[in-house]
């Protein structure tokens, strides 16, 4: 328990939000170099290696919420998160920058996106997640993954976005280094233990101040995990590695729903709030329309970016004002 009023719930979440920064960022930097070694691409690495290291915070908030009995918590996380990602990641991500994209991540991944959003709105309809559910959705991104690593072999994942440079930051081929299994362990133990204290302090500022955990789990807590996708997305961005920053915010959000859900249930299940069935409806029409804006034109412009950061504007305000959640 985290002893103090809302000003200090809100300062230890501001703490733990740059522990869950600084330690997912050291697992990232440590795993990619080492996955680069075995000589993966960009794309590849950003949905897998990328996408479950920056994922980290929401693993260990989701998984510590479970523990606690906290559903809303787990669950308003990941979906949260999820829209986080989608909305204002790559809004933002694309007023700097129009994002093209490549045809193998629109028609494998974007599929495979939608479809991970729809079986987490299939175990979550009942407002509950079960042990087999939770078993069925990591059995299925343990499967997802498999494909991904064996399709590496294939020719698909190396081909760049229409009118997109090629130049990335695989080009520096890094090596894996002694310190860097210093930077996994310390990594991990940082984002475990900012876990922890932000389930605490986000349930009791949710109680003292009157605002469901629903709604604090799905705004507060989903932003502060999500603040590694930002930070690498923008890092990558910036370095030209198309395939990390956007392959990071489509690998994660399937991450979040199938094995991240899917492991929370395992290890204690799950029963939400009513408010999860109007937080899944936004995920829906945010990820659907994600996807058929990428697919139209094979690219995100920055009028359709700004709609989507202007909607997660909105999403908040409600949330805040108890319209949502």
């Amino acid at each position: 328990m985290v002893q103090g009023g809302p000003a200090v719930q809100v300062g230890v979440i501001v703490l733990t939000v740059l522990g869950l920064w600084v330690g997912a960022r050291f697992l990232v930097d440590a795993v990619v170099r080492l996955a680069r070694r075995f000589g993966l691409s960009d794309l590849t690495i950003g949905l897998t290696i990328v996408a479950m290291g920056t994922s980290t915070p929401e693993l260990s908030v989701s998984v510590d919420a479970a523990l606690k009995g906290l559903g809303d918590i787990a669950a308003a996380n990941v979906l949260g998160s999820n829209i986080y990602n989608l909305a204002f990641i790559l809004g933002v991500i694309s007023l700097l920058r129009v994002i093209p994209v490549s045809e193998s991540l629109i028609r494998r991944d974007g599929v495979v996106l939608l479809a991970s959003t729809a079986a987490g709105v299939l175990v979550l309809l009942d407002l509950a997640v079960s042990r087999l559910e939770g078993a069925a959705l990591v059995g299925l991104f343990v499967l997802y993954t498999a494909y991904l690593l064996r399709s590496e072999q294939g020719p698909s994942d190396g081909e760049s976005p229409r009118g997109a440079e090629t130049t990335t930051v695989t080009a520096e081929k890094p090596t894996f280094r002694g310190r860097d299994v210093g930077l996994l362990v310390g990594g991990l133990a940082l984002v475990l233990v900012s876990g922890d204290y932000m389930v605490l302090a986000a349930s009791e500022l949710a109680r003292g101040v009157g605002i469901s955990e629903w709604v604090i789990g799905g705004t507060i807590v989903a932003a502060g995990t999500s603040t590694p996708e930002f930070a690498v997305s923008l890092v990558a961005i910036r370095r030209g590695s198309l395939g990390v920053s956007v392959g990071n915010v489509v690998g994660s959000n399937i991450y979040n729903v199938m094995g991240i859900l899917g492991l929370a249930a395992l290890i204690g299940p799950l029963t939400v709030s009513a408010a999860a069935l109007e937080t899944l409806a936004w995920l829906v029409g945010v990820t659907v329309l994600m996807v058929a804006a990428l697919w139209t034109g094979r690219e995100l412009t920055r009028p359709e970016g700004a709609l989507f950061a202007g909607s997660e504007a909105v999403r908040w305000v409600l949330g805040v004002l108890g319209l949502l959640g």
